[in-house]
Formats: C-alpha cells, sequence, structure tokens
C-alpha cells in the first residue's frame, strides 16, 4: 500500500504539471488574442512555477538509491565552543525544521539535550516525507559558522562547527520463513537435578539453522512438541536479528560513502560578519543572502550536491 500510494503521487505530480502547461498555454493564447499585457504577470509567474515543479521532479529522477525515498533519522552535534557551538546547532535545527515546512515534511523530535546556557549540545529527529533521505544525505558533514558572537560583551567575531549526520529510517518487515530442508532437528535427554523430576524421555530439542551455522536449543518443557515449538521461536528470533544486521552494515556502507565527518572539513560556511555569504565547499554554489538560507531555502545546495557531474534539467532563459 505504501508503495502504491507512491506511485499515485508521482502520477499525480506528472498529471499536475501537465495541467498548469495547458492552463498556461490557454492564457497565453487568450493574452496575443486580445493585445492584453496585463497577463504578462500572471504567465510569468505560471512559467516559473511549472520550471521550478520540473526542476524537482528531475532531481528526484537522480535519488535512485536504496533508500533515498526513506524518511531521514537526522542527528545535530554541537563542536568545540561551548555555548556558541550550541546556540549554532539550535540555528541549524530550525534551518532544516522551516525546510521540511517548505516541502510539507514532518518533523519529529525523538531525543534533545539542551545546551548549558543557551541551545542544544545535541539533537535527534526524523523528517518524514517522500524523498526526505535522499535530499538530506545531501547535508551530511561539518557546518562552519562564522558571525559576531551575541554571547561576547566584546562583540568579537566567533567560528563555530556542528556536525550533521543522516541516516535513512529502515522498516521492519522483514518476514522469516525457515524451509524444513534447511534445518537439522536432534532430540537428547533434559539435564535435571535428578529425583522426580529428571527427564527419563528424549524430550530436549536442538535445531541446527544449516545455511548460517545457527544453532538454537530448548529443554525446558516435559513435552517434545513444545520444546520444538519454543527453539523455532528462537530460531526465527535469531534469523530475524541477524537480517537486521545485514541491513545496519548495508546502511553504514551507504553511510560511509559520503565520506568521514572531521572537524576542520567543513562542507559548508555560513558567514554573517564582516561580509553575508553561504558557500559550498563542495560545490562551490554560493549566496550572498544568509537570511534566506537560514530560514529554510537551502534547496539551491541540496540540488547543486546531487546534480554535481550528471545531467540536469535547463532552466528556461
Amino acid at each position: 500500500m505504501q508503495y502504491l500510494t507512491f506511485l499515485k503521487s508521482q502520477v499525480n505530480k506528472f498529471e499536475k504539471i501537465k495541467k498548469e502547461i495547458n492552463d498556461t498555454d490557454d492564457l497565453l493564447a487568450i493574452a496575443e488574442s486580445e493585445n492584453d499585457d496585463s497577463l504578462e504577470k500572471d504567465i510569468q509567474n505560471s512559467v516559473e512555477k511549472i520550471e521550478s515543479e520540473i526542476i524537482e521532479i528531475d532531481l528526484q529522477l537522480k535519488l535512485s538509491g536504496e533508500f533515498d525515498k526513506n524518511n531521514a533519522i537526522v542527528s545535530i552535534h554541537s563542536g568545540a565552543g561551548g555555548t556558541e557551538a550550541c546556540d549554532w546547532a539550535e540555528m541549524l535545527l530550525r534551518m532544516y525544521t522551516r525546510w521540511a515546512e517548505r516541502k510539507s515534511f514532518s518533523v519529529e523530535i525523538v531525543d534533545i539535550l539542551d545546551g548549558d546556557e543557551a541551545g542544544i549540545k545535541s539533537v535527534t529527529y526524523i523528517v518524514k516525507g517522500e524523498y526526505a533521505y535522499g535530499y538530506l544525505k545531501a547535508e551530511i558533514g561539518v557546518h562552519r559558522l562564522v558571525r559576531i558572537s551575541p554571547f561576547d560583551s566584546n562583540k568579537r567575531r566567533h567560528t563555530s562547527f556542528a556536525s550533521v549526520d543522516v541516516i535513512p529510517e529502515i522498516e521492519d518487515n522483514i518476514k522469516i520463513e525457515v524451509a524444513e530442508s534447511d534445518i537439522r532437528i536432534d532430540t537428547y535427554r533434559a539435564g535435571g537435578h535428578g529425583g522426580q523430576y529428571l527427564q527419563k524421555t528424549d524430550s530436549a530439542v536442538r535445531i541446527t539453522h544449516l545455511p548460517t551455522g545457527l544453532v538454537v536449543q530448548s529443554q525446558n518443557e516435559r513435552s517434545q512438541f513444545k520444546n520444538k515449538a519454543t527453539a523455532m521461536k528462537l530460531l526465527k528470533a535469531r534469523l530475524y536479528e541477524l537480517e537486521q544486521d545485514k541491513k545496519r552494515a548495508q546502511v553504514e556502507k551507504h553511510y560511509d560513502e559520503k565520506g568521514s565527518i572531521a572537524w576542520g572539513n567543513q562542507i559548508r560556511s555560513y558567514v554573517f560578519m564582516p561580509y553575508q555569504l553561504v558557500k559550498d565547499h563542495r560545490t562551490g554554489y554560493e549566496i550572498g543572502n544568509v537570511t534566506k538560507v537560514m530560514d529554510g531555502d537551502i534547496d539551491q545546495f541540496i540540488n547543486a550536491f546531487l546534480s554535481k557531474n550528471l545531467p540536469s534539467f535547463k532552466p528556461i532563459k
């Protein structure tokens, strides 16, 4: 059902753009036939909106990774610098929350540690929305802030760091099936303390899962049938955990490929003073409107990162 909802949303986006193009064509035809210049602004706004939507779809076509469509688990950690760094971490949380609101994504904070005086030391939250991880993986790394500190009575310029980690949220939808040919069942006499409780029959059960080598056993029940059922439950739980370990290793590998996070290797700098500039050091993309960026307008940086060395939609001139 989730996959069906996703496919429907993709088709709806296409149909919506197609309708907007047709409506704009009709508006243009009216303007030309009636020589009405008053419609020019409406037509221009419509064209810019369509262009923006096509760019977003073009970008989503590049998000073909296994986890790109998933929700994102984001962690922000303040770096060295005490209160200043904690305040910067909170500013980043606000920036990403504003960005999520622009995308109509929801944000659920699952863990937060406040700073001693202001800001936050760390926060972990889930961004829920289509392609949340695909977009936000572009933000993994160290973010650097340069500004006149509001916490410094001498009004000196300070440099602060905060790291952003992003991993995909993985659904627990693994179904464990155990084939009879994949297991070997051995029975044996259960151990005991003697007397009336000493097992006189081979009621204990040991199950070996041949493909993985996992071994489980149960001897607490007097019935061999019950011990077998218990051992099968144990085996399925072990196999489930093994499958989860594989998925976790897969995610870690996917994460490691994005590069290690280390202080001094910032991916982006946000300069408030002595001039205003936000620059991404990986792509070279920069913008002078810092306020706009801190209000969540970071799509241009994400687009530049995801489109690097890839063909992309060319905007209408």
